[in-house]
């Protein structure tokens, strides 16, 4: 996947934003979560609009959304918004989308809704969704290591790595794998022995 050299928004101005869509009841529930999961997840509209009911998962614990693997923790008060969202999702009353799986319905039978209508829709409401996701991304990856990053968002190890890098990252000398095995014969020193 290749990212777009849209400068980040600043990190305040972000989460601003992210709190407007997750409290301001005038906008609608669409561009709410929609918005929110370019703004949370560093998402393209692209692949925003291929996401499906079945990348949503909630269990007594916690609410998850299939980015990557493994999916992604779906945070309070998105995940209220985003079963708001599933039980009133527009575009659901033609006879061919009533059983739609899209979670952003299109107006075409059986289509999600074109990236470009959802990014106008955003637009609309002061969401530049280039440089909000430009900034997830890269706040993400000084977060955490650069191929945890890929894999749970669904992006290329090298993108994901050459963000980290630009974005000044201190995960260059992270090893990704299976960090809870211990390697063959290896045993903890007790305390005490020298």
């Amino acid at each position: 996947m290749q990212i777009s050299r849209a400068a980040p928004m600043p990190q305040a101005e972000r989460l601003e934003l992210i709190g407007r869509l997750l409290n301001d009841p005038s906008l609608s529930l669409r561009v709410r979560v929609a918005g929110s999961i370019v703004l949370l997840y560093a998402q393209p509209l692209s692949r925003v609009v291929r996401l499906t009911l079945d990348d949503v998962t909630r269990t007594d614990q916690q609410t998850l959304l299939r980015l990557g693997e493994p999916p992604s923790p779906v945070p309070e008060p998105l995940a209220e918004l985003l079963f708001r969202w599933i039980d009133s999702r527009d575009n659901m009353n033609t006879a061919a989308n009533h059983a739609c799986r899209w979670l952003f319905p299109g107006r075409r039978a059986g289509q999600p809704i074109h990236p470009d209508v959802l990014a106008a829709l955003l637009n609309d409401i002061g969401i530049p969704t280039t440089a909000g996701r430009t900034a997830a991304i890269r706040q993400h990856v000084l977060e955490m290591p650069a191929p945890v990053v890929a894999e749970a968002l669904s992006y290329h190890r090298v993108t994901t790595a050459k963000l980290a890098s630009e974005a000044g990252g201190t995960w260059s000398r992270y090893a990704s794998g299976d960090h809870w095995r211990s390697p063959p014969g290896w045993t903890p020193r007790r305390t005490g022995d020298s």
